[in-house]
């Protein structure tokens, strides 16, 4: 069966834009079925984007198998097969056989085999707000890792200086605070912009909004961090929310140049990543549901 028109191009679509999907395609259908081998679709957590593997019973069920497979997180081969609070991890693919009436309960007498591949799934999200030259030097130190990066900046002439990547999104904005909510609940966000006047809002509107990341950074000194609290609490959010973001951030090593300071706020993430890996709350409330 020949791939249905446009679906390669709504897969691109969303592998750029790093939202969490499975593609679903049908690779052997024996005796009675409802689709014919080499039908596809693709499913996020919200359910069907495209395709069909032959609707029914038995793409209502591989709807909800995919589903299942974004709700944990992946085994990947340098984690266990259980998260620390015991919780089972889905490999990364799956090739399934259902017989239809067995398994699927349907009339029909055939059987099929489903292969199920996850993209984007559990993978880092990074935000950086800033393209001058420590931030960029920080997202050319990330370009190597697994990870998907944004930069985010209002001078389109800096974000035009980073090299374009696969997986870097290069976003100009006027007002890089309205970008806010949209960004992935996942994201490690850090804040790299000309000063404490142009971090302020971001963190502000971070905190109006009640977002909580993984993690979150402002360069600076302590210094700093003092006086964004202060106007923070001045703006009217509350003490306790103005004081959840990290600053300064970098591991103390290196020098204050810019590629000595980006190795050393990536050596923080990767560290805090991890941490975050083995420790995530969402795992652990998935585990007691």
């Amino acid at each position: 069966m020949p791939t249905p028109h446009g679906f390669v191009e709504r897969l691109a679509e969303l592998s750029q834009s790093g939202v969490p999907f499975v593609c679903v395609t049908m690779v052997q259908a024996v005796g009675s079925t409802p689709q014919d081998a080499g039908s596809k679709m693709l499913v996020t957590a919200e359910g069907l984007v495209t395709g069909t593997v032959g609707g029914g019973r038995v793409e209502h069920k591989a709807i909800q198998h995919a589903q299942a497979m974004l709700a944990l997180p992946t085994a990947a081969t340098r984690y266990p097969e259980k998260t620390d609070a015991g919780c089972p991890r889905q490999p990364i693919a799956q090739l399934l056989e259902w017989n239809l009436k067995r398994d699927v309960g349907m009339t029909c007498g055939g059987s099929v085999k489903l292969f199920f591949e996850t993209y984007n799934h559990s993978e880092w999200r990074i935000v950086v707000f800033g393209a001058g030259h420590v931030a960029s030097a920080v997202v050319e130190c990330l370009g190597p890792l697994d990870c998907h990066v944004m930069c985010i900046d209002p001078r389109p002439e800096w974000l035009d200086r980073i090299p374009a990547r696969p997986r870097l999104r290069k976003l100009h904005a006027d007002e890089p605070s309205k970008l806010v909510s949209e960004l992935p609940n996942d994201a490690f966000v850090v804040c790299m912009t000309m000063g404490h006047a142009t971090d302020r809002p971001i963190l502000a509107e971070i905190f109006r909004q009640g977002r909580t990341f993984p993690f979150l950074g402002v360069i600076g000194s302590k210094a700093k961090r003092a006086v964004l609290i202060k106007e923070l609490t001045a703006a009217g959010i509350a003490p306790e929310a103005a004081e959840q973001f990290c600053c300064p951030i970098g591991l103390e090593l290196g020098t204050n140049q810019p590629g000595e300071i980006a190795i050393s706020v990536v050596a923080q993430l990767i560290q805090e990543r991890d941490r975050w890996r083995s420790t995530s709350a969402a795992i652990d409330q998935t585990c007691q549901s």
